[in-house]
């Protein structure tokens, strides 16, 4: 994959990674949002509750916004946050009220709602049960896909609590103790990665040197 150093092919990347998640996760089932890149202070992403995005013909979408601060994760973090914020979308469109407090206390249906699409979820007192991480399944997942880094980053000093912003819902909120178990590694030579789940020995196709991890 060509580096994600452009706002539009970050844009179009992220949307690959909703409609493959789409598809694995919810049957095609919701309903393409806007994918946004903006600044969420004190938020990895948000959705807005209501379709704030309306066409010519009509028609009106939901946003899903990505931190514009917070791109340059690791992929399965970055991922785990788009798959956050379409168990939102999933639960809206289902009528399911999954979030108080103006949006920024999850309940315990999204907690249900996303663990059953491999996300791990646990508590905190002042957001409910938002912090989120990927698990090994869902990093599998990435993994079959070949998807990698998102190589751009605003640095923009956020601080990774709070809400989305007006209208929004969704918070997703730092990790807190526990770390995936992802490792990348790295062609010395051609610059060629993959990732693993575990420490493995790989030799790169092209070049036969042994991948390094970093």
């Amino acid at each position: 994959m060509k580096q994600t150093i452009k706002t539009s092919r970050t844009a179009g990347y992220l949307e690959k990674i909703f409609r493959a998640l789409n598809e694995h996760y919810f049957d095609g089932v919701i309903e393409e949002p806007v994918i946004t890149i903006q600044s969420t202070p004190r938020a990895y992403g948000h959705v807005t509750v209501a379709k704030a995005w309306q066409r010519a013909d009509g028609g009106a979408r939901h946003e899903l916004n990505i931190g514009a601060g917070t791109l340059d994760r690791p992929i399965e973090n970055v991922t785990a946050t788009v798959l956050h914020e379409m168990v939102h979308l999933f639960n809206l469109q289902a009528g399911i009220q999954d979030t108080s407090r103006g949006g920024t206390y999850h309940n315990k249906r999204f907690r249900e709602a996303a663990e059953a699409r491999d996300l791990h979820i646990s508590y905190d007192k002042r957001i409910g049960w938002s912090v989120t991480e990927p698990t090994d399944a869902l990093i599998e997942f990435i993994i079959s896909q070949g998807w990698d880094d998102i190589m751009m980053n605003r640095r923009d000093g956020f601080s990774m609590r709070g809400v989305g912003g007006p209208g929004a819902k969704g918070v997703s909120a730092p990790a807190t103790g526990r770390t995936s178990s992802t490792r990348k590694l790295v062609c010395p030579k051609c610059g060629q990665s993959v990732r693993a789940t575990k420490t493995v020995n790989i030799l790169c196709g092209d070049c036969f040197l042994p991948m390094l991890e970093v």
